[in-house]
């Protein structure tokens, strides 16, 4: 079967978008997906690129039009948690780092999908450790032991090294898709995605 990945930082609302609506993805394909967290500003640094609200300050309309089509997505899938983080941006480095640590622990995807609930539904300030640690016990994570892991070389070389191969495949922002070698980027590329996935999945049961 095709392997499918999603390449994420919490700091993206987008990422977030995404996170949410490839539930249904994996549910109708059968398909699980593999999460592979990378540094969004490590990959901002290597491509040259920047946010888009950043990049697009001076562009007349286009920021707002891009909340017209957040709003939109957060319709057309029901995503009616989703709220700006007054916080934004945020550094996401210890949080990133964290999802290293969980996935070590074998806890990397409810570890997500808390630290996403955490950032773009209860507006938590995700970069303040104390606020981080106090996050992470609520949602049933030893806060304390998380922050340990993530000064450990090792889970800090493991998130340079995901970043790092992020980028050689081609990625220069978040939320970024792979179905096997293929390239897929945005939220809004989640129906060509899903179809590929199906097509593919297909092609191999023949």
């Amino acid at each position: 079967m095709p392997r499918f990945e999603f390449h994420f930082d919490f700091g993206s609302p987008n990422a977030y978008l995404a996170h949410k609506a490839m539930a249904g993805i994996v549910r109708r394909t059968g398909l699980d997906c593999v999460y592979v967290p990378v540094l969004l500003g490590g990959v901002f640094k290597a491509t040259n690129n920047r946010s888009p609200m950043e990049r697009d300050a001076e562009v007349l309309n286009k920021n707002e039009y891009a909340a017209l089509e957040t709003a939109r997505f957060v319709a057309r899938h029901g995503l009616d948690k989703y709220t700006r983080n007054p916080h934004f941006p945020l550094n996401t480095i210890q949080i990133m780092r964290g999802a290293i640590a969980a996935a070590r622990d074998g806890r990397g995807r409810p570890y997500i999908d808390a630290v996403f609930a955490h950032m773009w539904e209860q507006q938590l300030k995700m970069d303040d450790a104390g606020v981080i640690a106090q996050a992470l016990d609520q949602a049933g994570f030893d806060g304390a032991a998380i922050a340990a892991a993530i000064q450990e070389q090792s889970i800090k070389d493991e998130l340079i090294a995901n970043t790092e191969a992020s980028v050689a495949r081609g990625t220069f922002g978040s939320p970024t898709f792979f179905i096997d070698d293929d390239i897929y980027f945005g939220k809004d590329r989640l129906r060509e995605v899903e179809e590929e996935l199906v097509r593919r999945g297909q092609e191999k049961l023949r």
